[in-house]
């Protein structure tokens, strides 16, 4: 895929939340606790105002929180593997890229390719996956991957013990996601995981059925994207950026459905507490 093309989209990505962004700290200032912060000194403003460095080499919980995220420069290279310099953070937006194997080309699919990406759609890992069985459609113009990407690729072995490690306590962005696990042959705690493809807003656009990654891109970040052969890190980056749009929402239908997890981990708080307490022992006479 053109990389002038995924540039180009990247930026429009960033405009949008920064947008999404601005609303949010409108919102703040209306509040009296945004009036009170105005009014803090320079020595009362909290320590990592004073070493602006570190917020841009560092993810905050503030940064994934919805505020606006450190202005860095989207770094892109193809199959680079584990970024040295990106950091995760706890959100990742992963996507991949299929081809096909066997005599049944069109249902038997195969991974080939898999990005993933940090909450500000920095690019955190890209690979290409050498498929075991034999490539019989590479599906070029749409998944974008080609024979001469093998050269380089990595093995699936490789490739899952790398993502599984990324993956790892934290919480796993993506659209139709349990496809990309089950190419991936992994799994991920349901309960940390959040899919575009299933939010509700985003569903009405297909008529309750599991929208296109594309449309909702158009649709609500207002840029295009698959125009041409898939690119994970671009599709990833969308993902990353639906989330983003509607983060609140998400994390809202996240408590209605494990609210037991919760009240699991107060009952066992409550139960170690109990523990603690010494037993009254009386004396023999």
């Amino acid at each position: 895929m053109d990389k002038t093309a995924l540039s180009s989209n990247w930026k429009k990505l960033q405009a949008t939340l920064k947008k999404d962004t601005a609303k949010r700290k409108s919102s703040d200032r209306d509040s009296g606790d945004a009036t009170k912060k105005r009014k803090l000194s320079e020595k009362q403003k909290p320590y990592t105002h004073a070493k602006p460095t570190l917020k841009r080499k560092r993810m905050s919980d503030k940064t994934e929180a919805g505020d606006e995220a450190p202005k860095v420069e989207s770094r892109y290279k193809e199959n680079e593997g584990r970024s040295p310099t990106a950091e995760i953070g706890r959100y990742i937006a992963m996507d991949c890229e299929m081809v096909g194997v066997g005599p049944n080309p069109d249902n038997d699919s195969a991974l080939a390719r898999v990005s993933v990406v940090n909450f500000n759609g920095d690019q955190v890992y890209d690979s290409y996956v050498r498929p075991k069985e034999m490539v019989t459609d590479w599906r070029t113009h749409v998944s974008g991957i080609a024979p001469k990407h093998m050269v380089e690729a990595r093995s699936l072995e490789e490739v899952q013990k790398d993502i599984a490690e990324i993956m790892k306590d934290r919480v796993l962005v993506g659209h139709a996601v349990s496809n990309d696990l089950d190419a991936l042959l992994l799994g991920h705690p349901k309960r940390d995981i959040r899919d575009t493809s299933k939010h509700p807003p985003y569903r009405r656009i297909a008529g309750g059925g599991s929208p296109r990654l594309k449309v909702l891109a158009e649709e609500f970040l207002g840029i295009k994207i698959q125009e041409g052969a898939h690119s994970s890190v671009e599709d990833a980056r969308a993902t990353m950026a639906l989330f983003r749009r509607e983060k609140d929402a998400f994390e809202r239908e996240h408590l209605k459905k494990w609210p037991a997890r919760m009240m699991a981990d107060t009952r066992e708080k409550g139960e170690g507490q109990k523990k603690k307490k010494k037993k009254k022992t009386t004396r023999k006479r």
